[in-house]
């Protein structure tokens, strides 16, 4: 019960499969995943971020100060 409450918490936070089969000692994360995938229940939300995030691009153009920097 604790190793399978351990997988969740890492993989609910955003951990990847690997890194989470890595500290379960699993030798394939194809593994863990069969096993613990189902507790990755925001991995959706967080892609459409990601994608999100990359489309819009940085924030900032190079050369330019960061958005919020003060001038001093």
């Amino acid at each position: 019960m604790l190793r399978h409450t351990y997988a969740s918490v890492l993989l609910d936070a955003g951990e990847s499969i690997i890194t989470v089969a890595e500290h379960l000692g699993h030798a394939d994360p194809a593994f863990t995943l069969k096993i613990h995938g189902h507790l990755m229940p925001n991995a959706d939300k967080r892609t459409r971020a990601a994608i999100d995030a990359f489309l819009e691009g940085p924030a900032d153009e190079p050369g330019e100060p960061a958005t919020g920097a003060t001038s001093g």
